[in-house]
């Protein structure tokens, strides 16, 4: 059972360099082995190896028009993501929540956040993300949320290590998106 978490007691920043560990450690047990099991959104089952690198998330944070925003409650990192300005749209990935602490609400209020920033802040009209088109929970929940599928794919990337270790040959991405709109921001 998921702890819940209050989300007007959630602090909202943009992560620096000296959060790169505990974002890696973070992403990590949200997706791979068996500590990723007691949430809902591992991947495990789908894939080994690594979810991120420091490498990359480092490019994130100082890439222009981008952000990882982290998600801390008295201190304590308990969700993350990647927004990134992309000409006329928002791109959101690598959202990340403590296995113990999803399905609390807690994902909703970060997305929120995300969506928020990148209409406000990046003055963006519609926001995009890839999701694995096996994650049928996974594409539901966001679906739940506004995002729409569009029937276009991309390749995952296989035979780059950086992104994990497939189990299967038949992972591709599958694009999403939401329009921003007022009625949208939160």
């Amino acid at each position: 059972m998921a702890s819940m978490t209050n989300p007007t007691s959630l602090a909202f920043r943009a992560a620096v360099r000296e959060d790169i560990p505990a974002i890696v450690t973070l992403v990590e047990s949200a997706y791979r082995g068996d500590a990723s099991r007691v949430g809902w959104t591992t991947e495990a089952d789908l894939l080994d190896g690594q979810r991120i690198d420091p490498e990359g998330v480092i490019a994130d944070i100082e890439r222009d028009a981008s952000q990882v925003l982290l998600a801390e409650q008295d201190g304590v990192l308990l969700a993350c993501c990647h927004i990134e300005r992309k000409g006329d749209f928002g791109y959101f990935g690598m959202f990340a929540v403590q296995p113990g602490r999803q399905g609390g609400g807690l994902g909703r209020a970060v997305l929120a956040e995300a969506e928020r920033r990148l209409q406000t802040d990046m003055g963006c009209r519609e926001v995009r993300m890839t999701v694995i088109d096996v994650r049928d929970d996974l594409i539901a929940w966001y679906e739940r949320r506004g995002y729409r599928r569009t029937g276009e794919y991309a390749p995952f990337p296989y035979g780059d290590e950086r992104f994990g270790i497939p189990k299967r040959e038949d992972l591709r991405f599958e694009w999403l998106r939401k329009p921003l709109t007022t009625e949208h921001a939160a």
